[in-house]
């Protein structure tokens, strides 16, 4: 048996990093958007009793520190359904160490792909607890769409959607360590302005406007790399709304009132950054493929 699952990649309309709490995580308010940008989950049934793992990308690991590996390992300590062997098969598309979640992703998809063959029925909310071992914004996934995200990063609030836009991804060839940029932040005195407040006013007022210009990353101030700052003063000469880095990085998205100006701008990037593509925001997490 196989099943196919589509994995879409997100990126942060708002980063707000609120401060590094005694337990050693900080306290986060981040506005996570799905976007149509995806990788493919393929997992099929085999008869060797083991969890493996394949991909296209040779950059990524395929033993049991992948993700998708402990996702499965997660999903079967869950449900104690028994293991008679399975394939997970990787189709990355969606750039890996870019802040656009990518891995995750594939975490949150392998969960709903391993639910629907083994048809163990479970509701969103056990899928998204089992994700939440996994990582802290793997939950998201599960349902996708537009969601506020507080505490640590797990606590999910749904939001209307974000308004009808077109999004350039572009990512440079730089990468960045999620502790690095952490460690930026910690430097900083603590803040006193939440940037995703004014940002969810924008997506109730159906303002692209309001959204665009509220669109804030603390990690994109602070670690202030050149490569994201050429390709925002980029996007924003070729028409773009909006500008802001993903995440803790490196990929930056750009967000076009005009489908037209993002074709432009995807033409232009492409010269410099092979790593460039065209999306919109969906309002749906990891989808099961039916053929």
């Amino acid at each position: 048996m196989e099943i196919k699952v589509n994995a879409p990649a997100k990126v942060n309309l708002a980063v707000d990093v609120l401060g590094k709490r005694p337990d050693g995580y900080h306290s986060v308010s981040l506005v996570l958007q799905a976007i149509s940008l995806s990788d493919t989950i393929t997992i099929t049934t085999t008869d060797t009793k083991e969890i493996t793992v394949t991909c296209n990308d040779s950059n990524v690991p395929t033993d049991k520190t992948n993700i998708v590996y402990k996702s499965a390992e997660r999903f079967f300590r869950y449900t104690k359904v028994e293991n008679e062997g399975i394939n997970i098969d990787i189709h990355k598309v969606v750039p890996s160490q870019a802040g656009l979640g990518g891995g995750s992703s594939d975490g949150a998809a392998t969960v709903m792909g391993l639910n629907k063959l083994y048809n163990t029925r479970l509701k969103d909310k056990d899928m998204e607890e089992i994700c939440s071992y996994i990582g802290a914004d793997v939950p998201f996934f599960i349902n996708g769409g537009t969601q506020l995200a507080t505490g640590i990063g797990t606590d999910m609030e749904k939001l209307h959607s974000m308004p009808e836009c077109t999004i350039v991804i572009c990512k440079p060839d730089v990468n960045v360590s999620t502790k690095e940029a952490y460690d930026a932040i910690d430097a900083q005195p603590p803040k006193q302005f939440k940037y995703s407040d004014e940002l969810i006013k924008g997506i109730y007022m159906r303002s692209l406007n309001s959204v665009c210009t509220s669109m804030y990353n603390d990690f994109d101030v602070f670690l202030d790399i050149k490569e994201v700052n050429d390709i925002k003063k980029l996007m924003y000469k070729l028409k773009a709304n909006g500008a802001c880095m993903s995440g803790s990085g490196s990929a930056v998205f750009g967000v076009f009132k005009k489908e037209k100006n993002a074709i432009k701008c995807v033409e232009k990037l492409k010269e410099t950054y092979p790593q460039t593509f065209l999306c919109k925001p969906i309002k749906i997490g990891c989808s099961i493929i039916t053929e």
